[in-house]
């Protein structure tokens, strides 16, 4: 098996081309609900993404943006289905926590739906704690919204 990591923006084709799968299943799990999402999901000012290739096949993917002067906010993290299981998921988010780090941010936010128990515990493995929702998420009973601090090391196991 090969990795590839590959770093580019929000207009990649297989970034996009994963996304659209990523929208699929999030409407066939929250139907009607996962419409107020929708506007909250374009990646159209998205410069931050990863995309993981497999033996030369898009499997997985994940973004950030800007939410403020030292906070990125963690977006569009999906993995093909057949591909979950094998850690390439925690490999996309220290990507992108080392991408942020590298840009100078300190601290990385993101919104989960409360049904998406794998991206939770994903999530909650690597050191992201449940807060407050955020923005357009505040007061919105199905978004989990974590946090992390990017600068505190991990205690050794």
């Amino acid at each position: 098996m090969e990795l590839k990591i590959l770093k580019t923006d929000g207009k990649n084709r297989d970034f996009l081309n994963l996304i659209k799968l990523l929208d699929e299943g999030l409407n066939e799990k929250y139907g009607e609900l996962q419409k107020q999402y929708n506007k909250l999901n374009s990646v159209d000012y998205i410069n931050d993404v990863i995309v993981i290739y497999k033996d030369n096949v898009a499997v997985g993917c994940g973004a950030f943006k800007e939410h403020s002067e030292d906070t990125v906010e963690l977006k569009r993290i999906f993995l093909r289905k057949e591909e979950r299981g094998q850690g390439l998921s925690k490999i996309i988010v220290s990507e992108l926590e080392k991408l942020a780090k590298e840009k100078g941010y300190k601290f990385a936010v993101l919104e989960t739906g409360i049904k998406q128990i794998e991206a939770i515990s994903l999530y909650k493995n690597a050191r992201y704690t449940v807060t407050e929702n955020y923005g357009m998420y505040a007061g919105n009973a199905n978004s989990v919204c974590m946090k992390k601090d990017l600068w505190i090391k991990s205690k050794a196991l």
